[in-house]
């Protein structure tokens, strides 16, 4: 009698990760407040770019705020400017980081692994499935802003931050590109999200981490701290896309901050890997460790910021407030002169290049009282400008109130006929004086004087 030999059953191969990316993206997209954030951020943003756009008073506190009535590209950059701030952290908060976070929550771990048979193929798909999503969700408030901005006010020209008019398609391809740099500081806290899904289980602090880091870095910017600190931020890229609006582009400190947050995303993403991979699924009671989100998550991440520091101050001129005198003075006088030639424009007068009109600005802190550096809104700065033709020159006074971040609001003092505020007919409707009030940028990195 011969004995038959039985083979034992091979063990069954983990699914591949296009599938686990496939029923990731699927159970995401099943839950009710994630199809109401997705239905909210390809709607909300065209009503309410629409609607601000028609009312008799604008967000002037808000970069383009005060263009909202004259172009329809004023309004994606408005809504930017907000979703920079607290938007897009919230909805980082709410898909990245809860995705692993759900499990825990649920008790789903066991049935998932059983099912997918690899902790990275897990980590993987759910990654890229959070990824996703967050790209939906940014390309709806990008493209419904922009949709609403043009049907409510129309396809007109751009005022630049330095007062240079650009073109609507000019605008166009720079209002997709802003969009496009916050992409960065996005996946930075979708990073950080992942990680605190991973290393907090199913503590709220988990799910708040992101919008927690990014309110942090929000009074980080407000106060007066080294070029090299504010940049090694990686939120900087929320801020630094203003510099798109000026001819010629301020890149630097735009590039810096979207290459620390292309940097943040790789390293936090890799710690929530890690961290990921060490997780003993044995225990049910185990779904995370406050010890091991310090020591595995935020200490890591700290002498990351500590590391981005020291390369930018050795790499670039990054030691003090970055905002000087000479830079103020050419800022004002390069935005009044690109101005001056607007409000000719609107008032039917000889156009005169800029060139021709040879504007300078004198600008002083604290009426001469302390070093003419730093933010602060008391900086008073005397354009002086000459027409061809002309013996006289020139002179108009304003009162600048300049942040930390290099951005600034000229309020005209006189003479009212040139800054003060009246109505100017344009093809729009009746809008302010252009030279009233204008918002400005200093290029933190810059040193020396551009041509």
């Amino acid at each position: 009698m011969t004995a038959t030999a039985t083979e034992a059953p091979a063990p069954a191969a983990p699914i591949s990760v296009a599938r686990g990316y496939r029923f990731e993206l699927v159970k995401l997209l099943s839950q009710w407040r994630v199809r109401l954030l997705v239905l909210v951020c390809w709607l909300a943003p065209a009503l309410f770019v629409a609607a601000v756009s028609r009312q008799s008073s604008l967000p002037s506190d808000t970069v383009f705020g005060r263009w909202m009535h004259a172009t329809g590209w004023a309004g994606p950059l408005v809504l930017l400017g907000f979703s920079g701030s607290w938007g897009l952290p919230l909805l980082t908060s709410l898909i990245a980081g809860d995705v692993f976070a759900a499990e825990d929550r649920l008790g789903t771990w066991r049935h998932l692994l059983v099912a997918v048979r690899s902790y990275r193929r897990i980590f993987v798909a759910k990654a890229l499935a959070s990824l996703t999503v967050i790209l939906l969700l940014v390309a709806g408030l990008a493209c419904s802003g922009i949709v609403g901005g043009i049907l409510a006010v129309g396809d007109h020209p751009l005022a630049g931050l330095d007062g240079h008019l650009l073109s609507p398609g000019d605008a166009a391809g720079r209002v997709l590109l802003a969009w496009v740099c916050a992409l960065a500081p996005t996946l930075a806290l979708a990073a950080v999200g992942l990680l605190g899904s991973v290393a907090l289980g199913r503590s709220p602090m988990g799910l708040l981490l992101p919008a927690l880091v990014a309110l942090a870095m929000q009074l980080a910017q407000m106060l007066p701290l080294p070029v090299a600190v504010r940049l090694a931020l990686p939120g900087y890229a929320f801020i630094a896309w203003s510099g798109l609006f000026t001819s010629p582009a301020q890149l630097g400190p735009l590039l810096v901050g979207v290459g620390v947050s292309l940097v943040w995303a790789v390293v936090a993403t890799a710690l929530a890997y890690l961290l990921f991979l060490r997780r003993d699924f044995t225990n049910l009671t185990s779904d995370g460790s406050g010890r091991r989100a310090l020591t595995a998550g935020a200490l890591p991440l700290a002498g990351l910021l500590a590391v981005t520091v020291g390369v930018i101050a050795v790499s670039t001129p990054s030691l003090g407030s970055g905002i000087g005198q000479d830079k103020v003075q050419r800022s004002v006088a390069t935005a009044f002169a690109h101005l001056y030639r607007l409000q000719a424009g609107q008032l039917n007068r000889p156009d005169v290049a800029e060139e021709q009109l040879a504007a300078t600005a004198a600008c002083t802190k604290g009426d001469g009282l302390v070093a003419p550096e730093g933010p602060g809104n008391d900086w008073r700065c005397v354009v002086s400008w000459h027409l061809p033709g002309t013996a006289a020159t020139g002179n108009a006074i304003y009162q600048l109130d300049l942040t930390s971040d290099g951005r600034y609001v000229a309020d005209g003092d006189g003479p009212k006929e040139v800054n003060g505020y009246f109505q100017v007919r344009t093809p729009t409707g009746d809008e302010p004086n252009p030279l009233w009030q204008f918002d400005g940028n200093v290029e933190l990195l810059s040193s020396t004087p551009k041509g």
